[in-house]
């Protein structure tokens, strides 16, 4: 069995609502071992949802519409599918007498398009939705199965998990499930990780692996389909066991787990305390670095121009001009420890060529140092940008070195 989400609304297709309702039941589905083949979007056009409501009903088993079931002119859904499957649009008695009820309790009045709540396809399904005016409805045919949901988020998923879930397992007797395990990968990009285990995506079936790029980290998933989540991790196992041993230590984390988390249980482990220093990250670091460690946290300077970086490193005893941001960076590090008795010093110095206006990968040199007990631990990247995912690689470049420099691994 396969299902189909179409999401209804022009508001989507606009960009003035992002459609988080259809990832979310994704999420669901995927949970219950439904296969979902394809996502789709149309605006609110009664000849438009008709085409696509029947493409979707010739490849799909089960296509979930969301929205487009309220009370307004450009709410079109049940006529979409009432044509698509050759049905009259007929008022349910049961929903118009509960919508006036409801209603009446609120003080309110039932206006006649209220009343278009109470409409659905001839022979649907009425599923009552407790928490909205407008009941959702399921059309059986020989073609599929239509579910209709309305788009306000916490009604359709109170009705997905406590309608549309259990009638999908009862009608095609589901028994299996998607678990999946996520590991998290720093200090190699996606292509390596792609170059490490790329035989064991191209080869997957039961389990399934797959890997998803942020900045500064890679995702390797691992998805098994089976009855519980005890049989799926039993599948994930060996998998799991197989990209470690080719991941090895670029592996900090899994599934919740996140750098930060990491690093704030090590720092802890150590009794340790940690104080930051940057320049275009703009704090990006200093936040991570503070939800990390929480009160060991000392203290953060952000600073604009080298005049401010090199007071700070004359103030804990380093001596400018420096030959380089390698040795800027270091003598920042070593500056901001000393400064305020932190057990690890880190800065991060990055300088950008030219006028740039990119927000990722910004041309230029950063440095990281971690200055600690045992010495000092030195990261270049050849990029440097103020733009938000340049920020966000500085920081998890920043945090997965303080990792390593807290686990004794190598660099």
């Amino acid at each position: 069995m396969n299902a189909e989400i179409v999401s209804i609304g022009s508001e989507l297709l606009l960009g003035q609502i992002v459609d988080t309702n259809a990832s979310w039941i994704a999420q669901r589905l995927a949970a219950s071992g439904v296969n979902l083949f394809y996502k789709t979007t149309v605006g609110d056009n009664l000849d438009r949802m008709v085409d696509i409501l029947d493409r979707a009903l010739d490849r799909s088993d089960v296509v979930i519409t969301g929205g487009g079931i309220g009370p307004t002119q450009d709410d079109l859904t049940r006529e979409a599918i009432a044509k698509v499957t050759g049905r009259e649009v007929v008022t349910d008695p049961e929903s118009l007498e509960e919508l006036r009820e409801r209603f009446q309790k609120r003080g309110f009045i039932l206006t006649k398009n209220n009343e278009r709540q109470a409409q659905i396809p001839s022979g649907a399904i009425v599923v009552k939705n407790p928490n909205g005016t407008a009941p959702a409805f399921i059309v059986e045919t020989d073609r599929g199965v239509t579910i209709s949901l309305p788009g306000v988020p916490f009604e359709m998923k109170w009705l997905v998990d406590n309608e549309v879930i259990p009638y999908l397992r009862e009608k095609y007797g589901l028994t299996q499930m998607i678990h999946y395990r996520v590991l998290k990968v720093a200090d190699i990009g996606e292509s390596a990780v792609d170059d490490r285990i790329g035989h064991l995506i191209a080869d997957s079936k039961n389990p399934t692996v797959g890997v998803l790029a942020h900045p500064g980290q890679v995702d390797v998933r691992i998805a098994a389909l089976a009855e519980s989540v005890d049989e799926s991790n039993k599948l994930i196992e060996p998998v799991d066991a197989e990209v470690r041993k080719l991941l090895g230590d670029n592996i900090f984390a899994v599934d919740d787990e996140t750098i930060e988390s990491v690093v704030g249980n090590l720092v802890k482990e150590n009794n340790a305390t940690v104080a930051t220093c940057e320049d275009l990250s703009g704090g990006s670091v200093a936040s991570a670095i503070q939800k990390a460690a929480d009160s060991a946290f000392l203290q953060s300077s952000i600073v604009n121009s080298n005049e401010a970086l090199e007071k700070i490193a004359r103030t804990g005893g380093e001596t400018p001009p420096f030959s380089d941001g390698a040795e800027r960076a270091a003598a920042l590090a070593r500056a901001i420890k000393k400064t305020t008795g932190a057990t690890y010093g880190i800065a991060v110095h990055g300088t950008e060529e030219g006028d740039q206006r990119t927000e990722n990968l910004g041309r230029g040199e950063t440095y990281i140092v971690v200055s600690g007990p045992n010495g000092e631990r030195t990261r270049h990247v050849r990029s440097a940008g103020r733009g938000g995912p340049d920020r966000q690689r500085a920081a998890m470049g920043a945090l997965s070195l303080f990792r390593r420099e807290l686990l004794g691994l190598p660099e």
